[in-house]
């Protein structure tokens, strides 16, 4: 899952990317509400953590900006800006949900699971397909109930796939979430992931089958 952090405060926005990083996200920074613009014409992005009080247009500005374009990725408010009205406005420009400064890592952590769940219509926090769990609160993965061993990508991938099923994730869209932009990563790096993910998946009952000319897909073996 890829995240956009929009946040013009260097110290906060580090903090949040070393955090979020070693949750598994891939992570790319903002520090005003013109470069985020940029960054989402040309990239695809999972999750948005928006501050409003930014230099030059505000974060209410560019969530409105992606609203009126119909862009409806999942939105997190965070700002220091506590008052009833402040939140009334913030969730009326079109944001998912709100928090106030100070904030803690596992809780927005935990909205960002909530969030992503929901804008992909999954109840539960655990992923799972065939016997094989993802279980995103606590970043661990089963098959069969025994330990499954994922480096970074490889779960990324996972954690898109299962989350897209049935449905076909395309290579682009596998290279847009899991490419940062101080981190390239192309199509055929995506294949040598996949390839290592069905050798670690082989001895349960799931497949990542290939689309020809499209991409990927979660499925159970043919008989």
């Amino acid at each position: 899952m890829r995240i956009l952090i929009v946040e013009d405060e260097p110290l906060v926005a580090q903090g949040l990317k070393q955090g979020l990083e070693q949750l598994r996200y891939t992570v790319d920074v903002a520090s005003s509400a013109e470069e985020a613009e940029s960054f989402v014409q040309y990239e695809s992005f999972d999750m948005a953590l928006v501050d409003i009080g930014l230099p030059k247009a505000d974060g209410l500005h560019f969530i409105r900006q992606l609203r009126a374009r119909g862009q409806n990725l999942p939105i997190l408010v965070l700002t220091a800006r506590d008052s009833m009205d402040d939140t009334i406005r913030g969730l009326d420009a079109g944001a998912d949900d709100y928090m106030t400064k100070p904030y803690r890592l596992p809780e927005i952590a935990a909205r960002i699971r909530a969030l992503i769940r929901r804008s992909n219509a999954i109840a539960d926090a655990c992923l799972r397909h065939n016997g094989l769990c993802l279980d995103t609160r606590s970043h661990t993965a089963t098959l069969d109930e025994v330990p499954l061993e994922l480096t970074n990508r490889e779960w990324a991938i996972l954690e898109l796939l299962l989350m897209a099923s049935p449905a076909v994730v395309s290579k682009d869209k596998l290279v847009q979430s899991l490419a940062g932009w101080d981190s390239d990563i192309t199509q055929n790096a995506i294949e040598v992931h996949i390839s290592r993910l069905r050798g670690k998946l082989s001895s349960g009952n799931i497949v990542i089958r290939t689309i020809r000319g499209i991409g990927y897909r979660v499925d159970a073996p043919e008989n």
